[in-house]
C-alpha cells in the first residue's frame, strides 16, 4: 500500500457513525481566516469584507447533536418471489437532510419526512440480501454530516416455489404398490392394527360389540391405511448445467442455483412433487445422492413440506461434485424419483440397480433441451452433438430396463 492510500484510509476512518465538518467547513476556516489575513497585510478592506461572513458562519455554526437512524420494517417470513412492499422509518434527530439509498436511486429527502415505502423485488428462489439501506444526513447549512453510514443487510431465503404439474408416468397411486405394503397410520382397510378403548372423535360404525359386552367398556377397532405410497425424492446435485454448453465450465459465484439450469429445474420439480404426494396422505423423503448427511426422513403434513422445501435450499448451497453417488437405507416397495441432468453413466446404473432391487424408479431428466453448441469453438457443434447422443443411450438404457424416464423436466 502506497503512502497516498495509506493517507487516504486515515482520513475516510475519520468519516463514519458521528457528526464530523464536511469540506466546505474546512474551505469556510481556511478561505475566510486567508481573507481576513490577507486584507490586513495588504490594507484591502475588500479582502475583509469577503473574508468576514465565511469566519462567521463557522463560529455561529454549532455542531448538530443526537444519534440519527434508518429502520425497516422487516419482511414477513412466509413473503414468497415478486414484489415485496415495506416502510423505512428515517430518524433525523438534529439532521436536516437525509440522503437514502433505496432499492430504486438514491433519494435525498426532509429528515423528519414520513416513512418511505420500499419496494423489494427478488424473483430467485434461495438466500439473498433483500436490502441494506445506507444512508448520509446532512446538519444546518451541510457544514457537518453524519456518515455514510452502511446499513445493515436484510437477509430472507426464499424457499423453492411449488408448482402445478399435470400427471406424469405414475398414477397419484402407484400401481402395484396399494395395498401390498402397510401404513404405519390408521387408516380405513381390511387388516386390523389394534382394539382399543373408545376416544373422543371415534366413529360409531368401528365399536367392537363383542369386546364392548364381554368387558363392559367401549372399544372399537382400529385399522391400518390402504393408500400410502413412500416416495423418495432423490436429488444429483453434482452439477448445475444450462442449454448452453459454453457455460458449463464457466464458475459461478454465490451458493444459488443458475436461473433455468438444471439444478433449478430440479429443485422447483422436487417441491411440487413433493406438494402433491404429501397432499395425497403420501410419505415423502428427501435424498443427496453425493451427500447423505442432508438427507430427510420420510414424513407428512404441511409442516415436513415446509422442512423439505429448506433443505433443498440447503443441498443447493452445498452443490459440487462428487465422485461417488448411492441410495441408502431405502424404504420397501418404495417410488424412487431420481432427478438428475444424466451426464455420466454412473448415475443411470443407479437407476437401473434400483430398478432391480424392486423399486419403482422414475427418471425426471433435468438437462435443459436443446443444447446450444459454443460458438467460438471450431468442435462446438460437435461436441453438443456427442452430449445430446450420449446423454440419449443413457435415456433408452434405463427405459430398457424398466425405468419410467421422462424426456425434459
Amino acid at each position: 500500500m502506497s503512502r497516498a492510500d495509506k493517507l487516504r484510509e486515515a482520513f475516510s476512518r475519520t468519516h463514519g457513525a458521528h457528526w464530523h465538518p464536511t469540506d466546505a467547513y474546512s474551505r469556510a476556516v481556511w478561505l475566510g481566516v486567508g481573507l481576513v489575513v490577507a486584507g490586513m497585510f495588504l490594507h484591502q478592506p475588500e479582502l475583509v469584507l469577503f473574508g468576514v461572513p465565511l469566519v462567521l458562519s463557522v463560529l455561529l455554526t454549532s455542531r448538530p447533536k443526537g444519534t440519527p437512524t434508518v429502520s425497516v420494517r422487516p419482511v414477513p417470513r412466509g413473503a414468497g418471489a415478486g414484489v415485496v412492499h415495506t416502510v423505512a422509518h428515517v430518524d433525523g434527530a438534529d439532521a436536516e437532510i437525509a440522503v437514502v439509498k433505496l432499492p430504486g436511486g438514491t433519494r435525498a429527502i426532509p429528515a423528519h419526512s414520513p416513512d418511505l415505502p420500499v419496494e423489494i423485488r427478488r424473483d430467485a428462489w434461495g438466500p439473498g440480501v433483500d436490502l441494506r439501506l445506507d444512508h448520509l444526513f446532512a446538519g444546518p447549512d451541510g457544514l457537518h454530516v453524519y456518515g455514510p453510514i452502511v446499513g445493515v443487510e436484510h437477509v430472507r431465503t426464499i424457499l423453492p416455489p411449488v408448482e402445478h404439474h399435470p400427471s406424469g408416468p405414475l398414477p397419484p397411486r402407484p400401481a402395484g404398490l396399494v395395498g401390498i405394503h402397510r401404513s404405519p397410520r390408521a387408516g380405513d382397510s381390511t387388516e386390523l392394527r389394534d382394539i382399543r378403548a373408545f376416544q373422543p372423535g371415534d366413529r360409531l360404525k368401528r365399536i367392537d360389540w363383542r369386546v364392548t359386552t364381554r368387558t363392559g367398556v367401549v372399544h372399537v377397532r382400529e385399522r391400518h391405511a390402504e393408500a400410502d405410497a413412500e416416495i423418495v425424492l432423490a436429488l444429483d446435485t453434482r452439477a448445475d448445467v444450462v442449454a448452453e454448453v459454453a457455460e458449463w465450465s464457466s464458475p459461478r459465484y454465490g451458493a444459488s442455483a443458475r436461473p433455468g439450469g438444471s439444478l433449478d429445474r430440479a429443485v422447483r420439480r422436487a417441491a411440487s412433487m413433493a406438494a402433491g404426494y404429501l397432499r395425497q396422505g403420501d410419505r415423502v423423503a428427501l435424498m443427496d445422492l453425493s451427500r447423505p448427511q442432508l438427507n430427510v426422513r420420510s414424513g407428512v403434513g404441511r409442516r415436513h413440506l415446509m422442512r423439505i422445501r429448506t433443505q433443498l435450499v440447503v443441498c443447493v448451497q452445498a452443490a459440487g461434485w462428487s465422485s461417488h453417488v448411492a441410495l441408502r437405507r431405502l424404504p420397501h416397495g418404495c417410488v424412487v424419483v431420481l432427478l438428475s441432468p444424466f451426464l455420466d453413466d454412473e448415475i443411470a446404473e443407479l437407476a437401473v440397480q434400483t430398478r432391480k432391487r424392486g423399486h419403482v424408479v422414475l427418471a425426471v431428466n433435468t438437462l435443459p433441451l436443446e443444447l446450444v453448441p459454443d460458438s467460438e469453438s471450431a468442435w462446438g457443434e460437435v461436441a453438443a452433438e456427442l452430449i445430446a447422443a450420449e446423454h440419449r443411450v443413457r435415456l433408452r438404457r434405463m427405459a430398457e430396463h424398466g425405468v419410467a424416464v421422462t424426456r425434459s423436466c
